[in-house]
């Protein structure tokens, strides 16, 4: 190639590369500190505003709290069968639950089961929100202070506070039970530890419920892969629940809840397990959305990427309710009662039962 011919074709890769510039160039505007980028996607664009400021980001809702608070019941004993911790009167939050609920943006003040009723009062009127944990105990104090914190909260509810209550496996079971007024509400059924389906009966309604943001990919593993957890074998305690039968035949219970979900037992029995109130922002499990991300004792707990992302679409469902509390505690008595005032300890290994508890004595 001649001097003469190299030269313009660099002549013509200048001009070609000074005019895409310039088109680059004339998408992208300056505007006060922030700019006006323009994408083009064919003949269409786009105007993208990158705030080069605080005071161009979007205000928050000022309906919602940002700082919620979860109040955590304990349960008796150490979470570990005395191998921790063999104090009269001792009582446990697995540090699971504790993890679930600051995943989702939010703190825990522990609501110790047999503390005086005055204090218990006050921690509650220092939260957004209440867990019931799963375990084993069902009469006694524990149970009376479950029956307690579920009626403050239908109170809180009624009162026009927006107040969420969660409860898991066992906490579904002793809601069951304050419900209908009846102790042995709930039903035997084969369960042991193990990962399961969760089947979305044609009556369930999904609107407005925790499944409700779950992407419909997700949603659908859920009935066909085993992404629940199900960890009834404690004490050698058998699972215990709500055949869709018997709840839908209690006039009490099937007022107050609708049905989300049922599971199969061993034998092939369906149970319910998972129900919202009709009125009420309280949703039960008769599983554990919190072990798939932070519970390793049992190998059968599920850990894949969709049984991670369940655990989290639980628990921010969970926390997106919490923020529609309108109740704004004071801060320093909320810090002085945080969780953050205690040390979890590790258990973990001996391969069994929890990773780790927080131990209150």
């Amino acid at each position: 190639m001649t001097s003469g011919r190299w030269n313009s074709l660099c002549v013509l890769l200048l001009i070609l590369i000074a005019s895409y510039i310039t088109s680059i160039s004339s998408d992208v505007e300056t505007m006060g500190g922030s700019f006006l980028l323009r994408r083009r996607w064919g003949e269409e664009a786009e105007l993208f505003d990158y705030a080069g400021n605080a005071s161009s980001c979007p205000s928050t809702d000022p309906s919602l709290y940002y700082l919620p608070v979860i109040g955590i019941v304990t349960h008796p004993g150490d979470g570990a069968s005395g191998r921790l911790s063999n104090v009269t009167g001792a009582s446990n939050i697995p540090a699971s639950y504790v993890k679930f609920v600051e995943s989702a943006g939010a703190r825990v003040i522990p609501l110790i089961y047999n503390e005086p009723e005055e204090t218990l009062l006050d921690k509650l009127s220092l939260v957004n929100g209440v867990l019931f944990t799963g375990g084993w105990a069902k009469k006694g104090l524990y149970f009376e202070t479950i029956k307690k914190v579920f009626q403050v909260a239908l109170e809180r509810n009624d009162a026009g506070d927006h107040f969420p209550l969660f409860a898991i496996c066992l906490g579904f079971e002793l809601v069951s039970m304050i419900i209908s007024n009846d102790r042995d509400i709930c039903e035997r059924f084969k369960g042991e530890n193990q990962a399961s389906t969760l089947y979305f009966p044609d009556y369930a309604e999904t609107k407005g419920s925790v499944f409700e943001r779950f992407p419909p990919e997700l949603l659908w593993k859920l009935s066909t892969d085993c992404l629940a957890m199900q960890n009834h074998k404690v004490r050698l305690v058998k699972l215990y629940g709500l055949s869709p039968e018997r709840l839908q035949d209690n006039v009490a219970l099937s007022s107050f809840f609708r049905i989300l979900t049922t599971s199969k037992d061993e034998n092939g029995k369906d149970y319910v397990s998972t129900a919202q109130a009709y009125n009420y922002p309280v949703t039960c499990f008769q599983w554990h959305p919190e072990k798939n991300a932070f519970e390793w004792g049992l190998s059968m707990i599920p850990h894949s990427e969709d049984a991670v992302r369940v655990t989290q679409h639980v628990a921010n469902y969970l926390i997106s309710e919490a923020r529609k509390s309108s109740n704004r505690p004071p801060t320093e008595k909320v810090l002085d009662n945080l969780i953050y005032n205690y040390s979890p300890t590790y258990c973990g290994k001996a391969g069994r039962g929890y990773d780790e508890v927080y131990i209150f004595s």
